[in-house]
């Protein structure tokens, strides 16, 4: 992979965490209040339906299991234990307990992957939990087993998840648009009878609530799953797994610039320690050492 395209593939599939930075501050302003299930379903069970429908293709043979699995994990469980943990914990815990994805990446890339742990992976992993600690952590921040707990198994499930679907790829011939309605559909269904007891549908829906429906379903799930889905294929998984912090790093803008609220000198700080830690993991780096390598030795 020349250096160039790795920089915007890292750049392009940066903006699909990017987005979901933005669904705290949609959540809030424009949806029904109490309903986090509901905008998961919302999320991912229509836009699921429509790439389902525009593809005019059906998982085939072992890709029907495999479909299952990674909808589960990529979309359904993930979005489940993130909630709950969203329930149980401040904000900036969650976004903290969530920066072991990239290590469970590390260690499950050398297993499935067959990737090699190098000084500067744990390097970055370090770089990056400091940095979101510093970004989004709140003083007198308290600590909830139930919330950790459902904080490392979605971390958890959505490692699993990126690992497996870089391992598996997709079915020759199936274009990553409807790859990826497969499995919103899949997490979406997942997810329905959890919305539908623990939840219910709302009395009354609102324009406002619309408009955040169909930005989440649109924006949030089918361009921006599909951008990273994209991306899962062109980038090694490791690489894929630290673009995942450009997530509280945008929820962070967003307040600041949309809600107006202020950021202190070390919010700024994990802001930059945040950003060195996901460009020291991309593979460009990699692909320039080599270059320089080959260089020396002909010179």
């Amino acid at each position: 992979m020349k250096a160039g395209g790795a920089l915007r593939d890292s750049l392009f599939t940066a903006l699909a965490p990017a987005v979901w930075g933005s669904t705290y501050l949609v959540t809030t302003e424009l949806l029904p209040p109490d309903r986090p299930l509901l905008a998961s379903v919302v999320r991912a069970l229509p836009a699921g339906l429509l790439l389902v429908a525009v593809g005019r293709a059906l998982p085939r043979g072992m890709w029907w299991w495999r479909t299952a699995i990674l909808g589960i994990l990529n979309i359904g469980a993930f979005f489940y234990f993130l909630f709950v943990a969203a329930y149980h914990l401040p904000g900036g815990v969650a976004a903290l307990v969530m920066t072991v994805q990239p290590m469970l990446v590390l260690v499950l890339g050398a297993g499935l992957l067959g990737a090699r742990i190098q000084a500067v992976h744990i390097v970055s992993c370090v770089l990056g939990a400091l940095g979101v600690g510093l970004l989004v952590l709140q003083p007198h921040a308290a600590l909830d087993f139930v919330g950790v707990v459902a904080g490392l198994a979605g971390a958890a499930s959505m490692a699993t998840g990126l690992v497996l679907t870089k391992r598996w790829g997709r079915p020759e011939g199936v274009g990553v648009l409807t790859f990826t309605g497969w499995q919103l559909t899949v997490g979406g269904v997942v997810l329905l009878p959890f919305m539908l007891t623990g939840e219910g549908l709302p009395k009354t829906i609102t324009v406002e609530n619309i408009s955040g429906f169909l930005y989440l379903s649109v924006i949030g799930a089918l361009l921006a799953y599909a951008v990273w889905f994209r991306g899962i294929e062109k980038l090694p998984a490791l690489a894929v797994s630290f673009l995942s912090f450009a997530s509280p790093l945008a929820a962070t803008v967003l307040g600041y610039v949309v809600l107006g609220q202020t950021l202190s000198v070390l919010q700024l700080l994990g802001a930059v320690v945040v950003i060195a830690a996901v460009i020291l993991a991309q593979p460009i780096w990699k692909r320039r050492a080599a270059v320089d390598g080959r260089a020396r030795v002909s010179t």
